[in-house]
Parts: structure tokens; sequence; C-alpha cells
């Protein structure tokens, strides 16, 4: 669980009594590739830190097209956070893109996580403000920027993604074709 030690540690300052605290509230779950973790329609009663492996969370139109709104790779926490916080069914599913090792925290040891640290919450509040700021900043290139600016956006936030994720699943997130993201690709390749 380094990673997960480490984001705590980045969130607020904790005391190596009060990670041992924590580590007890909380298990590694396994995961396989391709493997669903929330459903669309299931209440949620996790946020999920993602230890090592990605994820990928996504909607499906009337069509039957999948729209991807988020990666979360090493480091992040993925989540449907309209059914976790209000206990509504949750209009996204979450799957894993490679193996993956995943801590659920629920709402429960998150109080308790705060009950051992009182900073944590300030933390993860400021974490949260950050989440928010880029999917406004998301939806801001999804309805006003070019392809090749959606494109630059994205590899500006998941740097290390490009040869992890299928190019499909990238057109998804950026709300193009795949055919559009060759022709984007290949623009950069010959002009930069």
């Amino acid at each position: 669980m380094e990673n997960f030690i480490n984001h705590l540690k980045q969130v607020c300052p904790f005391t190596l009594e009060q990670l041992e605290q924590v580590l007890v509230l909380v298990k590694m779950v396994d995961y396989a590739k391709n493997e669903t973790i929330l459903r669309e329609g299931e209440i949620s009663e996790y946020f999920y830190f993602i230890e090592k492996g990605l994820v990928r969370s996504y909607t499906v139109d009337e069509m039957g097209k999948e729209h991807v709104i988020q990666f979360g790779p090493e480091n992040w926490i993925v989540s449907d956070r309209y059914s976790t916080l209000c206990h509504q069914p949750a209009k996204f599913t979450i799957e894993t893109i490679e193996e993956s090792k995943i801590i659920p925290i629920s709402l429960k040891i998150q109080s308790k996580i705060h009950e051992i640290n009182p900073e944590y919450m300030k933390g993860m509040n400021i974490l949260l403000h950050n989440h928010v700021r880029h999917l406004q900043d998301r939806i801001n290139l999804l309805l006003s920027a070019s392809a090749k600016t959606r494109y630059q956006e994205f590899i500006k936030l998941y740097p290390n993604l490009l040869q992890r994720v299928p190019q499909w699943m990238i057109a998804s997130y950026l709300g193009i074709t795949p055919e559009s993201l060759s022709r984007v690709r290949k623009d950069i390749a010959n002009n930069g």
C-alpha cells in the first residue's frame, strides 16, 4: 500500500501511529483486466483509490455508444460521487483497463480517518476542488477547443497513458472518432 501511504502523507501530515491506525481500516482488492468495479444503476458505497493499475469511468448513451468520463491511473481516486454521497443509482460504470490493485474507501472509513487525523478532510477538500477545476476545464475544452487542443491537454493531464490506453478509448474521452484522433496524431507528428 505504498502509493496509498504516500497519498495520505500528501493530503496532510500523518504520524507513523496514525498511519498504522488508518491501514487497519482499509484493504486492497485485486481486480482482473476488464473487470467491472461499479455498474451504472448500482448504488456506490466507495471512492476507489488506485494503488496499481488503470481504470476508466464511462457512461453509455441511448445508442449504445460509450463515453469515457475519466481515466484513473495509479494514485488517482475514481468514483461516482453523486451515487456515493447521495446514495443514488450510479450514472457511470467503472471498469479496469489493466489488472489493478484498488483500495475501496467508504464514507464511514473516511470519517474514521478524519477522527484519526482531523486535518485529513481539509486536504481531501483541496483535492476535491482540484478535481472540480479539472472537470470544468474539460467541459470547456469539449465545448470550445479543437480536437488537437483537446488531445494536447489530454497528454498534459495523463502523460503516461498513451501506451496504456486503447486509442478508441482516448478518442471517446476526447469526444471525437478514432479516425479523427489518427488525423490529429499525424498532424502533431508532422507539424508539432
